[in-house]
């Protein structure tokens, strides 16, 4: 989409969000393109393992980042993989549901949601720079004034996805902490479903403010440096589970165990090194359930659950 017209859009839809109150638009600038499948051509016919992302960065950057996973898994498990990319973390929560994917990378909202709607199971997580844990990010233009949430009372902000921790939930945790809600604190908010559209938002000054995933973020610093040179980060939330990567609890046990070794290996193998190393990943870890429990804790006391199981 070209500049200008990505620019009328959203500030069509920035309008539109300041005349519809809570009702928030969903803003896409860039469109999913269709599955990328890897395989040896040579491989007997094997149904492809299903990989669904949600789009937490843009679906080309996804596939440039996530290709070489593609064909990692698909020379271990001597198969082909079909990488399913989705707008929304509750599409990529249903093709998990409904059985339309084997396994799925999902942000800790996405999970808890899952995890209490049909039982979704944690598989493995990345460990990143030797954590298994990352932020909130709240950013601004470079050249903004300000300094901390509170300096941006009705001003324009940009949300990732309704199901996001790092990009919904915990920047309205922070406002419930305020005893505000983003109806009443800002002007006008917006959701662009993805976080470097998020950053580009704010880095090109079509929104005042926007919460990001912090890996997400650092990734895209690191590839895009132009962009620190125009953002800056003015506070953040957490620390909260990283991002797991995550099954439907019937998915065949043979076919679960493999996948967790395949991937818990990976860092011990020259190959699964420079696989992880394009995802800026240390390596695939075993993790608890408890290691999201403060994002069910705000879920349930925003979302209204009466049982933040």
């Amino acid at each position: 989409m070209r500049p200008c017209l990505r620019t009328a859009l959203l500030i069509l839809w920035l309008f539109l969000a300041a005349c519809s109150g809570p009702t928030y638009p969903r803003v896409s600038l860039a469109e999913v393109g269709a599955p990328a499948v890897v395989g040896n051509p040579d491989q007997p016919r094997r149904l492809p393992l299903r990989l669904a992302v949600a789009a937490v960065i843009s679906p080309q950057a996804t596939l440039e980042a996530y290709d070489p996973l593609l064909d990692y898994l698909s020379t271990k498990l001597d198969r082909p993989v079909r990488l399913l990319q989705r707008n929304t973390y509750a599409e990529i929560n249903e093709l998990i549901r409904s059985g339309g994917a084997d396994l799925a990378f999902v942000c800790g909202g996405a999970y808890v949601e899952g995890q209490r709607e049909f039982g979704m199971e944690l598989l493995v997580a990345p460990q990143v720079r030797g954590e298994t844990t990352y932020s909130s990010y709240l950013i601004v233009p470079r050249d903004s004034t300000a300094q901390a949430l509170a300096d941006l009372r009705d001003r324009t902000f940009a949300f990732s996805d309704p199901l996001s921790n790092s990009g919904h939930l915990a920047p309205q945790w922070l406002l419930y902490e305020m005893g505000e809600t983003p109806e009443r604190f800002f002007s006008s908010t917006l959701f662009t479903y993805s976080h470097d559209n998020s950053i580009r938002a704010v880095a090109d000054h079509l929104v005042d403010g926007a919460a990001v995933d912090s890996l997400v973020y650092d990734f895209t610093i690191a590839r895009t440096p132009a962009f620190s040179g125009r953002t800056r980060v003015i506070g953040k939330a957490g620390p909260f589970g990283i991002p797991p990567v995550v099954v439907h609890p019937d998915l065949d046990p043979d076919l679960k165990v493999q996948l967790q070794q395949v991937l818990l290996n990976m860092a011990d193998d020259p190959a699964g090194q420079v696989t992880l190393t394009t995802l800026m990943i240390d390596r695939f870890v075993t993790v608890d359930d408890l290691a999201y429990a403060s994002i069910r804790q705000m879920a349930a006391t925003l979302r209204g659950w009466d049982d933040p199981r």
